[in-house]
């Protein structure tokens, strides 16, 4: 491997083989194979129902719609995330709020949420950032305290697993959440190219999502309204008909994404075995080094490693970290930062008027953070790579 990219999918000939297979048939979207790949991720969660989408985007404005986030709701998610988990909040009309991070995990800290609930709250967007889970039992109960939706924002954490009340719980089962959210943009566990899924225990939920994915429309006979338009004079169903019964969006899927996704989904554990074992190579040989903080694993969290995100206070190694990045740039390596405080872009500083100060522990993390490549196919020699040029880099050992 020439340039190791800080992210990148892995795709082999079954993949491959398993999407020429649909483009080979007779449906290409809207077919049977979504159906399939729903019911697989549902049953690899340990959920009930999974919708899938076009995007981990189209998923979380979903979300936010089927349980009724509207005008002047607040919803309360961490900032250091994609801007995704805060835009779906005002794509419904409500309003993004930011509770800050724990200063080990880079989770949104359960004392943070606590104190950011008002009157108008109406659910939470916990972030698994990086694929460690948040404490769902925790904001689980909080959310029931105060009578709270909560939607996981699991993009990161495909695979991932956390322990509460001495039980095993898949990220995705939604066994402490109404609704858990899911990306296969190619970085992630898996991808479908671009695509997304919704995954519920709620079969109201479940519905309206089918619905609400597809423009709002029906062909279900028992739910049509206008039954004189619905049935023929001698009572039979117009074959033809069909019912918009709410506004809904074309944030379909197709059956060549989904045939790739349940491709990936028979390698998803392999995948993220590889990603603990990169991560434990990482830690090991950067574990006691000045001015490094490596990331935090609780005993009782089992994180996916989407992301290995490291702590460097660059102020004390001399050098800035755009300065590191294009030296390990030139060294053939890609880092990232993940990611620049949401509260901090401009649309929001401007229209919500946040400032540097409002979230401290977010941006000090911000300040040091540094993400090194993670992705399955990477051999140990280019994570050595990856380790020798960033000591080097930092002239460290």
């Amino acid at each position: 491997m020439n340039f190791i990219p800080y992210g990148k999918q892995h795709l082999d000939e079954e993949d491959i083989r398993a999407v020429v297979d649909v483009l080979k048939s007779d449906w290409l979207t809207q077919g049977p194979v979504v159906n399939i790949f729903e019911k697989a991720l549902a049953e690899y969660c340990g959920a009930k129902y999974a919708v899938t989408v076009s995007s981990g985007t189209a998923a979380l404005h979903l979300a936010c719609l089927v349980v009724g986030i509207e005008f002047g709701d607040e919803v309360i998610t961490s900032p250091i995330t994609f801007v995704a988990s805060a835009n779906c909040v005002l794509y419904s009309g409500g309003i993004p709020v930011f509770a800050d991070i724990d200063s080990d995990t880079y989770n949104i800290a359960s004392i943070g949420i606590k104190n950011r609930i008002t009157p108008k709250t109406k659910a939470i967007i916990p972030v698994h950032f990086a694929g460690l889970p948040c404490d769902m039992e925790e904001i689980r109960k909080i959310a029931d305290d105060h009578g709270l939706i909560i939607i996981e924002d699991a993009c990161h954490a495909f695979g991932a697993e956390y322990k509460a009340n001495g039980e095993s719980f898949k990220v995705g089962s939604c066994a402490h959440s109404d609704m858990s959210v899911f990306s296969f943009h190619p970085v992630k566990h898996i991808t479908t190219g671009e695509g997304g899924a919704i995954l519920t225990n709620n079969p109201d939920i479940y519905e309206r999502l089918l619905s609400l994915r597809s423009h709002g429309i029906t062909r279900t006979n028992k739910k049509f309204v206008n039954t004189s338009m619905a049935f023929s004079p001698d009572n039979v169903i117009n074959p033809w008909y069909y019912e918009m019964q709410e506004l809904g969006f074309n944030y379909r899927i197709t059956d060549m994404q989904c045939a790739l996704g349940l491709s990936q989904l028979k390698k998803l554990d392999g995948f993220v075995a590889r990603r603990r074992s990169i991560s434990a190579m990482y830690t090991e040989a950067l574990k006691n080094i000045n001015h490094i903080k490596t990331p935090h694993e609780q005993s009782t969290k089992r994180s996916a490693f989407h992301l290995y995100a490291l702590q460097i206070d660059f102020q004390k190694t001399g050098k800035s970290r755009a300065v590191v990045m294009n030296e390990m740039r030139d060294m053939g390596i890609g880092t990232q930062v993940h990611y620049i405080p949401v509260h901090l872009q401009p649309y929001y500083t401007n229209r919500f008027n946040y400032k540097e100060g409002d979230y401290p522990v977010a941006e000090d993390y911000y300040k040091k953070a540094l993400s090194l490549p993670m992705f399955p196919d990477m051999g140990d020699e280019d994570v050595i790579k990856v380790i020798n040029s960033l000591k080097d880099c930092l002239n460290v050992r």
